[in-house]
């Protein structure tokens, strides 16, 4: 399968640049990352907490099948421009990656098209490096595709 969501990441470098086309306005686009049911559709995780706005802050999570928590996450959401731009620090519980910054861009290419660009950075590059270890790309082109796929139905 394509891996249609790029992931750049330059050796010796603490960040990530993430990028990947929709077939979405980018209206749609910006409420995947800023709308609970659409979060969790597309995520596969529960909403716990969203405030989409500046200062706002969010927390998800996802359960295994007998109910336990297997993944929990947070953050502050400290810019927020509608249909253009988030920047969050994201921290998963439990895991030794430390808190990373996201800068998430949202263009229009055209009235039915958009591009993503995610800015991930890590405290460091050992960090970024273990997260790369993980199945990381083929994780974000996963749910990047499964967000296609179910905002597809409401063009």
């Amino acid at each position: 399968m394509e891996q249609k969501t790029k992931v750049e990441a330059e050796d010796g470098k603490q960040d990530l640049l993430i990028t990947r086309e929709f077939d979405l306005p980018v209206g749609l686009l910006f409420k995947a990352y800023t709308e609970a049911g659409f979060l969790e559709q597309w995520m596969g995780a529960k909403v716990l907490k969203l405030e989409s706005k500046k200062h706002g802050s969010y927390q998800f999570e996802t359960s295994d099948g007998k109910g336990n928590v297997a993944f929990k996450a947070s953050g502050v959401i400290h810019e927020f421009s509608p249909d253009q731009k988030i920047t969050k620090t994201f921290e998963m519980e439990g895991m030794p990656f430390g808190v990373q910054l996201e800068v998430y861009e949202f263009e229009r290419l055209t009235p039915d098209t958009s591009k993503l660009h995610m800015h991930v950075i890590y405290e460091s590059a050992v960090q970024r490096d273990q997260v790369l270890k993980l199945p990381f790309t083929q994780g974000i082109n996963m749910a990047h595709n499964r967000m296609q796929e179910i905002l597809n139905k409401l063009k």
